[in-house]
């Protein structure tokens, strides 16, 4: 059995971004892009609030809302997501690498069968891509592809949170609908990014952790 010390990586590829690597440190995955540490299955905590605080903020407007869950990962935002009372769930995630680990790896048992669910649709593709593209909008849309706006794992996803990219967001919205996006740090900067492209009800909700500065979800709201 390794150690908590113990580190193995379980495959390394190259994707649509550069390198993807999937590590074991003692119990818990990791998953590393071009470098960068992304994500882990230690906790969970703040993923699943992203999609229960996006769930919350729309409550009384429909008893099926449709959401989109911008990054895959390790699974804990999609897995929660299933067990509520979401009509539909579209997943996007542009890596085939961390499909592959929850269609047959060891991630599947984080995202706890929730690509077999009917009511999800998993799309493999460039989120920005995704949101530019003419479509059915989101009630909801909850976002973790980086480190928070701030700290991208790509030069390239900076333009999800530039005046464009917001824009795509709150296009791909219903009146109404809520934008969540999951950050390892506060950002007033983005705060203020989201007032400027128009979103109403901007706060952010704080997630303390073991060690640092606490993890955040950011909230906004289109305009009804």
């Amino acid at each position: 059995m390794l150690s908590e010390s113990d580190v193995v990586v379980v495959e390394r590829r190259e994707g649509p971004a550069g390198e993807v690597v999937l590590r074991q440190r003692g119990r818990t995955y990791e998953i590393i892009a071009n470098g960068c540490f992304l994500m882990d299955t230690s906790d969970g905590t703040s993923e699943r609030l992203l999609v229960d605080a996006a769930l919350q903020a729309l409550e009384g407007r429909d008893d099926a809302p449709r959401v989109l869950i911008g990054g895959l990962g390790v699974g804990f935002s999609l897995a929660r997501a299933a067990a509520a009372s979401w009509g539909r769930i579209d997943v996007v995630e542009r890596e085939p690498a961390v499909v592959g680990w929850h269609r047959e790896g060891p991630l599947a048992a984080y995202s706890e069968g929730a690509l077999e669910d009917p009511r999800v649709t998993l799309v493999q593709d460039d989120l920005l891509a995704h949101l530019y593209r003419a479509g059915e909008p989101y009630d909801a849309l909850c976002l973790d592809i980086d480190n928070g706006p701030d700290w991208t794992v790509t030069e390239n996803n900076g333009s999800l949170y530039s005046p464009s990219g917001l824009d795509a967001c709150r296009n791909r919205l219903t009146p109404g609908g809520v934008l969540a996006v999951w950050s390892a740090q506060p950002s007033a900067t983005f705060e203020a990014a989201l007032r400027s492209a128009g979103f109403e009800r901007v706060h952010t909700l704080e997630i303390p952790v073991i060690r640092g500065v606490p993890d955040v979800v950011h909230l906004a709201h289109r305009a009804s």
